[in-house]
C-alpha cells in the first residue's frame, strides 16, 4: 500500500492518504493495456466515410459513341471508374469500427494504467485546488505546478485532472489551462492516463474512484497531532543538553574497561611464550652432540699417536703393511720380501 501526502491551496502540509494495492499497485499488463486502448480509438471513430459507385454518380445514361467503326475502345457510360468524374471501385462504405471489450478487461488495464504512474511518482492529491467558492485559475494553476513538481510559468507535460461530479469552481477554473485534461471520477480510462504524463486526484475525486472500482473506503492519517509532537522535542533538546554529555562519557567508559582487560591478555601472553623457552631449556641435545664430536676427534688423535709410536719403533716394516692393505701388489711384494728375509736367516 502506498502513501501519498495531500498538497493543500496554502501550502501547509495536510493528511496521508493510503491508495489500496489492489487498484494503484496491481500488476501492469502491457498487450492487455494495448488491447484497450486500440479498442477505445476504435470506438472513437465515426465511421460515416461512403463514395459512390458507377451506378450512384449522376450522369453517364447515354452511350459516348457507336460500338463500332471508331477505332476506339467500347464504351458503354461515361461514369465508369476510368473516366474522370465516374464511380469508384471498392470504396469505404459507412460502418462501426466497434470492438467488443469486456468490462474486467478495462478495468484491468486501468489498474495497470494507474499502478504504472503510482510507480514512477507521478500521481499526486490535492485537497482542492481553489480555497474560495469563486473561481480562479491564477490558484489552479499555483496548486497543479506545486502538485506536479514544475516551476515554470507554464506546463510543460500534459496532466490529467480528476474532480468529483459536483466541483464545478475547479472545473472553471482549469477548463483554459493549456495541456490539461479534466475528467470526472467516472470518466477516468486508459487512454487519458496513458496519453498524459501526470495524473492529479482532488481527495473528493479519488473517494468517490476508489469507492465505485470496489476498493473500500478511503483512508487518511492525519499530520497535524504528530507536528507539535516534534516541533516540542527542540525544546526539551535545549533543556538536556547539559544531561546529554554526561551520558555519553558513561557509554565511553566501556571502552576502558575493554582497554583495561585488553591490558591484562598482553600480559598473559608472555606467559605462553616463556613456554618455548622453557622447552629449549629441557632439550639438551643439542648442547650434548658437540660434547660426541670431541670424543671422535680424541680417538682419532689416539689412534694417530699409537701409530706414529708404531712408526718409530718398527719404521722399516709400518710402510709394507700400509700398503698391503692398500693394493695387492704391495700384498705380493710382502710376502715375498718376507721369504728373502727368511733365507738370510737360515
Amino acid at each position: 500500500m502506498t502513501t501519498v501526502s495531500v498538497i493543500t491551496p496554502s501550502g501547509k502540509g495536510g493528511a496521508d492518504v493510503e491508495l489500496p494495492g489492489e487498484i494503484f499497485g496491481a500488476k501492469v499488463n502491457i498487450p492487455l493495456i494495448h488491447q484497450v486502448v486500440v479498442a477505445q480509438e476504435a470506438a472513437a471513430r465515426q465511421g460515416t466515410h461512403a463514395t459512390k459507385t458507377r451506378g450512384e454518380v449522376r450522369g453517364g445514361g447515354k452511350k459516348p459513341y457507336r460500338q463500332k467503326g471508331t477505332g476506339r475502345a467500347r464504351q458503354g457510360s461515361l461514369r465508369a471508374p476510368q473516366y474522370a468524374g465516374g464511380g469508384t471501385v471498392f470504396g469505404p462504405v459507412p460502418r462501426s469500427y466497434e470492438q467488443r471489450t469486456p468490462k474486467k478487461m478495462k478495468a484491468a488495464a486501468l489498474r495497470g494504467a494507474l499502478s504504472d504512474r503510482t510507480s514512477h511518482g507521478r500521481l499526486a492529491v490535492v485537497s482542492a485546488f481553489v480555497e474560495d467558492g469563486e473561481p480562479s485559475t491564477a490558484d489552479a494553476l499555483t496548486v497543479l505546478r506545486t502538485a506536479v513538481g514544475e516551476a515554470g510559468a507554464r506546463l510543460q507535460r500534459p496532466v490529467l485532472v480528476v474532480l468529483a461530479a459536483d466541483d464545478e469552481v475547479a472545473r472553471k477554473s482549469l477548463r483554459n489551462i493549456p495541456r490539461v485534461r479534466v475528467l470526472d471520477s467516472g470518466q477516468l480510462n486508459t487512454y487519458d492516463v496513458l496519453v498524459c504524463d501526470h495524473v492529479v486526484f482532488t481527495q473528493a475525486a479519488l473517494a468517490e474512484f476508489v469507492a465505485r472500482t470496489g476498493g473500500g473506503e478511503l483512508v487518511t492519517v492525519d499530520k497535524p497531532a504528530a507536528k507539535p509532537a516534534r516541533a516540542a522535542k527542540p525544546k526539551a533538546v535545549d533543556g538536556e543538553d547539559t544531561e546529554k554529555p554526561a551520558a555519553k562519557p558513561a557509554r565511553a567508559a566501556k571502552p576502558k574497561a575493554v582497554d583495561s582487560e585488553n591490558t591484562e591478555k598482553p600480559a598473559a601472553k608472555p606467559a605462553r611464550a616463556a613456554k618455548p623457552k622453557a622447552a629449549a631449556e629441557e632439550g639438551e641435545e643439542p648442547a650434548a652432540k658437540p660434547a660426541k664430536a670431541p670424543s671422535s676427534r680424541a680417538r682419532k688423535t689416539a689412534t694417530a699417536s699409537a701409530t706414529e709410536s708404531a712408526d718409530d719403533s718398527g719404521a722399516d716394516a709400518a710402510p709394507p703393511v700400509v700398503k698391503q692393505r692398500s693394493s695387492g701388489t704391495s700384498r705380493k711384494s710382502a710376502s715375498s720380501g718376507s721369504g728373502a728375509a727368511k733365507e738370510e736367516q737360515q
